[in-house]
């Protein structure tokens, strides 16, 4: 199987894609975007892309592709790869030789503190990657990459710092994405995505998005804000909630959506990567929607 991820090689992104298989076929793509187009187009089965991260919260360039980019694609699976920064520089560099830092968006913030500390000089710019400023580094246009330390060795670098980030603990979440087609099976410990579009901006919008949620218990894992890019005011939410799709409370929810709001496009269901059951409220178990079904049927053909 042939997967798409955001290159060179030596980023995250292809550490988390060999988590997913060792073995993969693997095509190095400069965004997230083209990795995603990657599969649309059928260059790649499958994409790995970063989609959240524990310090600086969704990755917007995988959120809005997934969203506004056609209903093609679906989340299959997810996972968490630990993130820890290093400081990479050529061989011989030392700390006062370095003017210019570069890195992925993402990277820096994580890294604020440090560098604050010890390049309150340096000037940030920004790369494609943490791997692709590493590669420049290597070719003499930046003097210092924020990477993996893994990235090192494939750019013919030194390791000057490691352990540069802030948070000890921060994780990135990846999501493994296909074609759509069936989805896996419900574990007990799933996870749905949605992007839901308002129809139109007035007081109570999101309550009314938040209530279909909140009257059947379903729990939400992320919402997050998110422009259409059509015109100033116009947004859609990205949505991670608890659950699986062939669940009744997700799957009436989701019906819910679809009736208040402009579009509600469904982005998958997949088992959890933590672990973490679904919970389940009383009142809100498959056996109970079914059972509240029934009792209506009952109603209506005059039976009670």
């Amino acid at each position: 199987m042939r997967y798409a991820y955001l290159g060179p090689e030596g980023t995250f992104t292809e550490a988390a894609l060999r988590a997913v298989d060792a073995d993969a076929d693997a095509l190095a793509c400069p965004t997230i975007q083209s990795a995603l187009t990657a599969v649309r187009e059928g260059a790649a089965d499958r994409a790995v892309v970063a989609i959240e991260s524990s310090v600086e919260g969704i990755v917007t360039a995988t959120v809005d592709e997934l969203a506004t980019g056609g209903g093609d694609l679906a989340i299959a699976a997810e996972l968490q790869i630990p993130v820890a920064f290093a400081l990479l520089v050529r061989p011989g560099a030392a700390l006062s030789d370095i003017k210019t830092v570069g890195g992925h968006p993402q990277a820096m913030p994580q890294c604020r503190g440090w560098l604050a500390a010890n390049l309150p000089d340096g000037e940030w710019i920004p790369a494609a990657s943490n791997a692709e400023a590493a590669r420049q580094v290597g070719d003499g246009q930046l003097d210092a990459a924020l990477a993996g330390a893994f990235a090192a060795d494939r750019y013919g670098l030194e390791i000057l710092a490691s352990e540069v980030h802030d948070r000890p603990n921060a994780v990135t979440r990846f999501v493994v994405v296909a074609p759509t087609g069936p989805l896996p099976a419900p574990t007990g410990t799933d996870r749905t995505s949605l992007a839901a579009f308002l129809a139109d901006d007035r007081p109570g919008a999101l309550l009314e998005i938040l209530t279909e949620f909140a009257v059947r218990g379903i729990n939400l894992t992320t919402i997050q804000s998110r422009p259409t890019g059509d015109r100033l005011g116009q947004y859609y939410f990205y949505v991670d909630c608890e659950g699986h799709v062939d669940d009744a409370r997700v799957g009436e929810a989701l019906m819910g959506l679809r009736r208040v709001c402009a579009d509600v496009r469904f982005l998958g269901s997949y088992a959890r990567c933590d672990g973490g059951r679904t919970q389940v409220r009383p009142g809100t178990s498959d056996a109970e929607f079914a059972e509240a079904a029934a009792w209506l049927g009952r109603l209506r053909f005059g039976r009670v």
